[in-house]
């Protein structure tokens, strides 16, 4: 197993990792849309789906894999109303349609309004 970590991503805000690589899958711990270099959070829904894409990439590519390589998703709404917004972003970042959760909850962490978490597997010759 390898701990995944990258500047690029935000930085775990409890005891977690970023995250993990196992017989090569990764496995990232849930992105939400902090921007990593000012620590800040993009006023509405489009802005927080791109930057929680951008994070998700940011950690895959340390974990040399890529969107593309994507096939398990599980996305967090604070509200199932910005589900057509959100959508709408998602579907640029993740283009090979993974398998996909989408639920609404309660609260997410710093008071976002989306979250995104991913499996994926590692970038090789025979799934490029």
């Amino acid at each position: 197993m390898n701990i995944i970590n990258t500047n690029k991503a935000p930085g775990a805000i409890g005891p977690y990792s970023q995250g993990f690589e196992v017989n090569g899958l990764i496995f990232t711990s849930g992105q939400i849309p902090v921007n990593p270099k000012t620590g800040d959070v993009p006023d509405g829904i489009a802005a927080q789906a791109e930057q929680s894409c951008k994070n998700v990439k940011a950690i895959l590519e340390a974990a040399e894999s890529e969107l593309a390589n994507v096939f398990k998703t599980t996305c967090f709404l604070a509200n199932m109303g910005d589900f057509a917004a959100f959508n709408e972003v998602y579907a640029r970042y993740f283009t090979s349609k993974p398998a996909r959760s989408c639920v609404a909850v309660k609260e997410l962490p710093k008071g976002v309004l989306c979250e995104i978490e991913a499996i994926a597997v590692k970038k090789n010759s025979n799934n490029k």
